[in-house]
């Protein structure tokens, strides 16, 4: 908006109307009193100001406009019909004026001017909100920037008071930060420590990384500088994700040698321990069968009972020692799986006809749910008996006073599924998780049934080495069931 000063109606007239017909949008002011006030209040492209005013005159109205931030930057053209001297000329441009018209004004020349301050006031204009949106853009960067320097040095700071070796990499893997752990294993800190050579390298532990983007965890061997020593570390890789991707690595060494040594004496222990019992059990069980054909012609005597019962146990004795064995095979890789084709139909009936049998509580049924499975499958048929007969005593044994107990069987795609459902004591959801590791037992079972715990890690060890897959479903005082699956070629 233009605004024109000037005293005389006929001559604000004359200019409103030229301006207008050029469509800029006009205001006016008859003094200079009047043109202080608008422009304090209102915003301005450009002044047209008479200097020869009664009270303010034009060059005391442009001399109090510069004093003002907000007004300073408003050009003025000044118009005058008497004072066409070059020392008012002069005065004018000191006093803020940005050129000089006298009057009889030519509308030419007026509009051209006009139209070539609008101009640059637009510019201006524009030029000042991109330099104030630019400000802006500065600042938030500048906040960004520290708010992830901050970061980064929490970060920093939280690695450097971890007990575990820490390191950050960049997106490729390169070490740019370590904590003080590091140097108990590396003297570099862009070197990783040297690893064992029968455990797996960093470079393959990095091409993991990078194919799978997610984080990893192994188990690994590094050297000790101060004793020259192999140590076993859990080594874990976090990575950290931006907008484009992922931006860096976090990863630990966390030792736990001090652990691996303590489990190695024990399956030594449990290895020991379980062959040594063998020997005097075996002999227990040749005296027992030597009396058991000493009494067979009194069945019916308490001697006879009393062996039945000493039978009994040596049976408990010689399954769990067997599971012993199983648990200490296993930790040294040498449990054996030997697979060739069988009946799986034929094993399942067995090991129910079995179950049957020997079962504590004769009333339980046994139901079948799902089609037979025919034809041959290939895996250690010993060995699928064994999870089977686990999975059928743990449901009888976790359900006392149950009614029956649910064989589910099923044929999907190259796979079988077979699962074992009771009506019994149920787990909780947050235990379902640990329930086939080793010598876990769920603290609500562990005083009322007797166990080591190891059955179900026997049974999930035989299913990976036969390429299935396992699990469990439970609702709490309503029943499980525990299922595996097997490819069937």
């Amino acid at each position: 908006m233009i605004l024109i000063v000037d005293d005389q109606v006929e001559n604000i007239y004359s200019l409103n109307k030229l301006l207008k017909s050029w469509d800029f949008e006009v205001d006016t002011a008859q003094s200079g009193e009047e043109a202080l006030k608008k422009v304090l209040k209102n915003d301005y492209a450009l002044i047209i100001l008479d200097v020869q005013m009664p009270g303010i005159d034009g060059f005391e109205v442009a001399e109090t406009l510069s004093g003002y931030s907000k007004t300073k930057e408003i050009p003025i053209i000044f118009l005058t019909a008497v004072n066409t001297d070059k020392k008012f000329i002069t005065k004018g441009y000191a006093s803020g004026g940005i050129d000089y018209i006298t009057k009889p004004v030519d509308p030419d020349i007026l509009i051209l001017k006009v139209r070539t301050f609008y101009r640059l006031y637009e510019q201006t204009v524009a030029l000042n909100d991109s330099k104030e949106i630019l400000k802006l853009e500065i600042e938030a960067r500048k906040k960004a920037q520290q708010d992830l320097n901050d970061k980064v040095e929490h970060l920093h700071t939280t690695l450097e008071s971890l007990p575990q070796i820490a390191f950050r990499a960049d997106a490729f893997g390169n070490v740019f930060f370590v904590n003080k752990n590091w140097f108990d294993y590396s003297t570099d800190p862009a070197i990783y420590p040297e690893v064992h050579p029968d455990d797996i390298t960093m470079e393959a532990v990095w091409e993991d990384c990078m194919q799978h983007l997610q984080p990893q965890e192994v188990e690994l061997r590094i050297r000790e500088l101060r004793s020259g020593a192999f140590r076993f570390h859990l080594l874990r890789i976090i990575p950290v994700k931006g907008e484009g991707g992922i931006k860096s690595w976090v990863g630990t060494f966390t030792d736990i040698d001090d652990q691996k040594q303590e489990e190695r004496k024990k399956d030594e222990f449990l290895s020991i321990a379980s062959h040594e019992l063998k020997t005097p059990l075996t002999s227990i069980k040749a005296y027992i069968q030597l009396i058991e054909r000493m009494e067979h012609k009194q069945p019916e005597s308490k001697v006879a009972t009393y062996i039945h019962r000493a039978h009994d146990q040596v049976s408990k004795l010689d399954g769990l020692i067997n599971d012993l064995l199983d648990v200490s095979k296993i930790e040294n890789g040498k449990l054996k799986i030997n697979k060739k084709p069988f009946d799986m139909e034929k094993l399942i009936a067995s090991v129910v006809e079995t179950i049957q049998y020997t079962s504590a509580q004769p009333a339980l049924r046994i139901e079948r749910q799902g089609p037979l499975i025919t034809g041959e499958i290939y895996g250690d048929a010993f060995r699928i008996e064994q999870i089977l007969i686990n999975f059928f005593t743990n449901a009888i044994k976790y359900s006392p006073g149950a009614e029956k107990i649910v064989l589910h069987t099923a044929k999907e795609n190259d796979h079988i599924y077979i699962g074992v459902q009771d009506f019994g004591i149920g787990i909780p959801d947050h235990k379902k998780k640990n329930v086939f590791t080793k010598f876990y037992r769920v603290e609500e079972s562990s005083v009322q049934f007797q166990g080591l715990g190891i059955g179900l890690y026997i049974c999930a060890e035989i299913i990976k080495q036969h390429q299935g897959n396992y699990g469990v479903e439970s609702t709490l005082g309503e029943g499980t069931t525990f299922y595996f699956t097997l490819p069937i070629s």
